[in-house]
């Protein structure tokens, strides 16, 4: 499977670009599309996702698993996590952790978000899914609403008086090299085992008290781990029990406290 890439100085948003390049038939499978700067990133649950120009990696992949039923798509989330972390770490030496399900964090703070959109054919079959990606590369400085909470790789460098350049063609390659090859086990699986082991091993929820905000009735417990399904198990007062949707905050991260 070759990976064609595309870089273009500015763009809106590079997730919505593949996918009105795929709505006129102008996309082909593990199409890369990256962006020097988004003006309308965009994150999980509509949240805003800030690309400044030239400090940070935005890029996305299209790809077209029609044979894959929708309901397992959610599960290339944590594939693409995983090829995010592996990369920080291979590329620079700096622990990665994973924050369920589809954050990716230095030291508590948040370095990258992953973004999976999904388009359904008229038959209610997959037509095309965007991974799109950003991780905070240069930036030196944030605004104080978040600087508690984010980070990037230069100020991690920096921090652990690391003598590494950073560079942000070589993170978008290295990410999706790594996540190309994730993908190709995942289709034939149709599961997480593959990277099961590395996902709990990093995952920053483990052992720590988290609260789902669950839209009817939010609720606190101990998250375990994550099945290869993708499904968060927590533990209550009372019981176990699995969370698949909803945001999940962390006790100590994201100042839940």
């Amino acid at each position: 499977m070759n990976i064609s890439y595309e870089y273009i100085d500015e763009i809106d948003s590079t997730n919505d670009e593949l996918k009105r390049r795929a709505a006129r038939g102008e996309c082909h499978d593990h199409e890369v599309l990256s962006a020097g700067m988004q003006t309308k990133g965009k994150g999980r649950s509509g949240h805003e996702w800030s690309s400044p120009k030239g400090s940070s990696v935005s890029t996305s992949m299209i790809l077209f698993p029609r044979e894959v039923p929708p309901d397992i798509i959610p599960r290339i989330t944590p594939i693409a996590a995983v090829a995010v972390s592996r990369t920080i770490e291979d590329l620079y030496g700096l622990e990665a952790g994973i924050k369920w399900p589809n954050d990716v964090l230095i030291k508590d703070k948040k370095v990258c978000g992953i973004l999976t959109e999904l388009t359904l054919s008229p038959d209610g079959g997959v037509d095309h899914v965007v991974v799109g990606i950003g991780v905070n590369v240069h930036i030196k400085e944030f605004d104080p609403a978040i600087a508690g909470m984010a980070t990037s790789i230069d100020l991690e460098l920096l921090r652990e008086k690391l003598l590494i350049k950073s560079h942000c063609g070589q993170i978008i390659s290295c990410i999706w090299e790594s996540f190309l090859k994730l993908y190709t086990e995942f289709l034939e699986k149709r599961d997480l085992s593959t990277v099961l082991e590395y996902y709990n091993d990093h995952l920053v929820n483990k052992g720590r008290r988290v609260r789902v905000m669950d839209p009817i009735a939010p609720f606190e417990g101990e998250a375990l781990f994550m099945d290869e399904t993708g499904r968060l198990h927590i533990m209550t007062d009372e019981k176990e029990v699995q969370v698949d949707s909803g945001e999940v905050s962390v006790r100590g991260i994201y100042g839940y406290v």
